[in-house]
């Protein structure tokens, strides 16, 4: 098996037979796609494929997970990603799905057998892993012969309230005038988009990256997708430098982290990611850190946090904090590495606003840790029930003191913890578990939504001082609400509903009044540049 049968188009998920930059640009193979879905269909609805798991798994599987198990909506369906899920626990989830995700029941639709032998099926090692390091990231890098730079954007809206909408429905991006809310463009991005966009200190160029590890950059000035390149078969997210120099890629296949340049998307470097004792791990998630010039990596395998440093001055060896006993590289390495050990695995992370300390917690778990950065070590524990989300996690001043609030993807309360003494203020009880919070330093109001669950139509209006629900919003009856973000000012919240003939509908964010609906195709999330570039209070960095 060569790497032609592993490369996806990544406009729709379709394998796409493609002998890297030789074989032909991404620009040229959009409508070939679409036929390669269609004939795919076709063979497995004419009973073509051979009985067993393998027939189960292209009919049921393949459309989130990838024709090749390497991934897509979903993650990597390979024991290199399931060796934590022993047991019986990939057919009990086959069978009832799995809280707090995207990934549905088939209990109606195969039968117990059929489970135990798909489950089996996927544990097995796939015949070819195709390497995917330097040599075929570079391969894959597609620039858009099109592109054209401009000097300044070629529409007349403020660049500063530019916000993007994903749409997952159709694998769209809609580029939004923050004042007018007129569609300025509307491109498609790769496959299942994932993490969040990623803007430069600019705000001029956006990099979007898909679960099967495409990275796009587009010039919102010039409306134009600017090229994109593949850095790994199965990615989590993003992270840009605060120099804008960089983009960094955590990858769950294979074990690396990409780091990419962002002037034209070439390799810099690609970080194997071992333990202290050789373990490998997938990264969860990859985070910027301004303040220290570094990449902090959070690790899904192994009990330990990386710190990977791209400035000029990388912290040096010191006497008091030996930072070689922590498995930091020397400083001859353009990217040294510190690896921190930690009590328990951390795959979710929150950082105070000095990004100093860093509050983590496991997806598996119960309850959450504090990390100091500067001294590597925990020093608190943190209550937090229910499978806490900080990667949507926010803060805001409450009291002569800041406060920091995260949803709970399994029980329906959010947490607000004192980060000074990271002791828990309140436990906000909700209509059911939630997935995203947002606010603005404008906006007396946190909203939060309530992702999971029959309530999953309602988004809570709570007041950031008492702590209390003051509305409760129902924007369509029996439709998943979620995701709010707001224009510059933050006179206006934008919010999702999150199916495939939903729409994005703008409130104003101090009457909690609708003020007009955009129709879209299963729109996620919603970017304003202008509070991402700044780190404004209420979004999540």
């Amino acid at each position: 098996m060569t790497r032609n049968i592993s490369s996806f188009d990544s406009t729709n998920g379709a394998q796409v037979a493609s002998s890297g930059a030789s074989g032909g640009s991404i620009f040229g193979k959009m409508k070939m796609a679409g036929r390669c879905v269609v004939l795919a269909g076709a063979f497995v609805a004419s009973g073509a494929v051979w009985a067993g798991p393998g027939a189960d798994y292209a009919e049921h599987c393949a459309s989130c997970h990838g024709e090749a198990r390497l991934g897509g909506t979903g993650p990597a369906l390979i024991p290199e990603t399931l060796k934590r899920m022993r047991g019986p626990k990939v057919a009990n989830v086959i069978l009832n799905g799995r809280v707090a995700t995207q990934m549905p029941a088939f209990q109606e639709d195969l039968t117990p057998e059929a489970v135990e032998a798909l489950s089996a099926w996927l544990k097995t090692p796939l015949e070819h892993v195709p390497p995917w390091g330097e040599a075929e990231i570079t391969e894959s890098r597609d620039m858009n012969p099109e592109y054209v730079s401009v000097e300044a954007p070629v529409w007349a809206s403020d660049p500063m309230n530019i916000t993007l909408a994903v749409e997952t429905g159709d694998h769209h991006v809609s580029v939004l005038d923050g004042d007018t809310f007129e569609v300025l463009d509307r491109f498609p991005t790769p496959f299942a988009v994932h993490g969040g966009p990623k803007f430069d200190p600019t705000g001029r160029y956006v990099f979007i990256m898909s679960r099967d590890g495409w990275v796009q950059k587009y010039d919102i000035y010039a409306l134009k997708e600017v090229g994109r390149v593949r850095a790994g078969l199965n990615s989590r997210n993003i992270a840009m430098s605060a120099d804008g120099k960089w983009l960094a890629v955590a990858n769950y296949l294979p074990n690396t982290l990409t780091i990419l340049s962002t002037d034209d998307l070439s390799v810099v470097r690609v970080q194997e990611v071992k333990g202290k004792d050789g373990t490998p791990s997938r990264v969860s998630a990859v985070y910027q850190a301004p303040p220290r010039e570094s990449f902090v990596l959070a690790l899904k395998d192994v009990p330990e946090i990386w710190e990977i440093f791209y400035g000029k001055n990388p912290p040096q060896f010191g006497f008091a904090h030996d930072w070689r006993m922590e498995g930091m590289a020397p400083n001859d390495n353009p990217f040294p590495v510190r690896k921190i050990t930690t009590p328990d695995y951390l795959d979710d992370f929150f950082f105070d606003q000095t990004y100093e300390y860093i509050m983590g917690a496991s997806r598996s778990g119960e309850g959450g840790q504090v990390i100091d950065l500067v001294i590597g070590h925990k020093i608190a524990d943190l209550e937090l029930p229910g499978m806490p989300h900080l990667g949507s996690g926010i803060t805001w001043k409450r009291n002569g003191t800041t406060v920091m609030a995260t949803p709970h993807l399994k029980d329906g309360v959010i947490s607000v913890i004192d980060m000074t003494t990271w002791e828990t203020v309140e436990q906000i009880k909700t209509e059911g578990p939630g997935f995203f919070m947002r606010s603005h330093e404008n906006t007396p109001y946190v909203w939060a939504d309530v992702f999971f669950g029959p309530n999953k139509d309602k988004m809570h209006v709570i007041d950031k001082q008492s702590l209390e629900i003051v509305e409760t919003l129902q924007p369509v009856k029996g439709a998943t609400v979620a995701h709010v973000e707001f224009t510059k000012d933050g006179r206006y919240a934008l919010v999702s509903v999150w199916e495939d003939d939903g729409a994005v509908i703008i409130y104003d964010a101090a009457t909690l009044k609708e003020v007009r609906r955009l129709p879209m195709r299963k729109p996620s999330g919603k970017y304003n540049v202008w509070n991402k570039i700044t780190f404004s209070e209420g979004t999540s960095h």
